[in-house]
């Protein structure tokens, strides 16, 4: 700790480490290089520029571009400088030995990337290692827990600011700011990483109205108009008007860690339609608690909140509406905020003590807006607690 700059612990670090190359050695892979700025921080201790090389058994290595200094400080392992790609073969063996069997993170390195990769090393196969790392993401610590713990006080210190008291004429942007402010003093890192190609999110999305029902790129069930094409989604510059939903989703980032929480404000009064569906989200959540244990798989739950929305007449509208329908319930939250498990068809992973989730139940209603709820939920060795402190009924903002 240096001031309120805090290291990653030596020990987490090195059970980081060991538990990938137990599934290493299940898998028969000598090593693997890691370049993704993550997943780097993630097993180094450190984000700056560089790769680090985990072998199957033994300390791995950093072999840092810049900051070297600063990454010395910052991880428990070797750092030596980043010289030519040329050379890294070379450097590797002599510190490792003969190289057969490499993994490399296939599922975000740039194709150009890799075929350098190929064109550097000679006598290697490269294997894919982007799912032992996601598995081994996937279980949080103790020490990852006590982080999310703390970036859900703090959006929920962020949200209470915004609403507090909504002005007449505020624009989406203008809550989204002061939402914004709130969070980033108190830790927030400004950045919402994801690890999906050409997913992008920005702090947070404050979308009201019709507004909020717009389609959009984003892959979630709320777009939004956004600023301009360039970021057709999340807050844009239409006014908050009384007795419309305002949809309030934020990704708050302490010390890298996402915790992500959704929901509902209005000024005023809804709609008793969109107020009756807040009530089914609510229901859903419930039901999700109910059933989410270890061993239950994950599509079960999104399967089961179909089931009621179309029990309800609402299936049309849940979790997006037409074109903009998403195929999910929720997703994991880490240092990247689409991690795995994801809570949809197809994603037969079951559920595991230490897991994080984020559940998102929403009904989009073109031309009225959107309501729902998100908590980011900790799977336990007995079912799932949520990580939220925000209360969860409708927010209702005082003119």
């Amino acid at each position: 700790m240096k001031g309120a700059y805090r290291i990653v612990p030596k020990e987490e670090l090195f059970s980081r480490i060991g538990r990938l190359q137990q599934k290493m050695n299940e898998k028969e892979i000598e090593g693997i290089l890691i370049l993704q700025n993550v997943d780097l921080f993630y097993f180094s201790g450190t984000m700056q520029g560089g790769l680090m090389y985990i072998p199957q058994e033994g300390t791995p290595s950093l072999w840092i571009r810049k900051s070297i200094s600063r990454a010395r400080e910052d991880s428990p392992f070797p750092v030596e400088p980043l010289g030519s790609m040329k050379t890294w073969q070379e450097e590797l063996e002599k510190r490792f030995g003969k190289l057969h069997t490499v993994g490399l993170e296939w599922d975000v390195l740039p194709y150009n990337q890799v075929e350098r990769m190929r064109h550097a090393f000679s006598g290697i196969q490269w294997v894919d290692a982007s799912p032992l790392i996601r598995e081994v993401r996937m279980i949080k610590s103790p020490y990852e827990v006590s982080i999310l713990e703390e970036a859900a006080r703090i959006g929920h210190e962020g949200i209470m600011a915004g609403i507090g008291k909504i002005p007449s004429g505020i624009r989406e942007i203008d809550l989204a700011a002061t939402i914004e402010q709130a969070i980033r003093v108190r830790g927030h890192i400004a950045a919402t990483r994801t690890r999906g190609f050409n997913q992008e999110l920005v702090l947070g999305a404050v979308v009201s109205g019709h507004e909020a029902s717009l389609p959009s790129y984003f892959d979630g069930p709320a777009g939004g108009e956004g600023l301009t094409p360039a970021a057709p989604a999340g807050a844009g510059w239409s006014p908050i008007r009384p007795n419309e939903p305002i949809l309030i989703d934020f990704c708050t980032s302490y010390e890298g860690y996402n915790f992500d929480q959704t929901r509902t404000a209005v000024w005023g009064h809804l709609d008793p339609l969109l107020e009756e569906a807040y009530s089914y989200t609510l229901r859903i959540l419930r039901e999700v608690e109910r059933m989410a244990k270890p061993g239950v798989v994950a599509e079960a739950l999104y399967f089961r909140a179909v089931e009621l929305a179309q029990e309800w007449g609402l299936g049309e509208y849940f979790m997006g509406y037409g074109e903009s329908q998403v195929k999910f319930l929720g997703h994991g939250v880490g240092l990247e905020v689409d991690e795995w498990p994801v809570l949809a068809k197809g994603f037969k992973t079951p559920l595991a003590p230490g897991m994080t989730i984020a559940v998102e139940p929403k009904f989009t209603f073109p031309g009225k807006g959107i309501v729902g709820l998100e908590n980011t939920y900790l799977v336990t060795d007995d079912g799932i607690r949520s990580l939220s402190v925000t209360p969860e009924e409708i927010l209702r903002i005082p003119a």
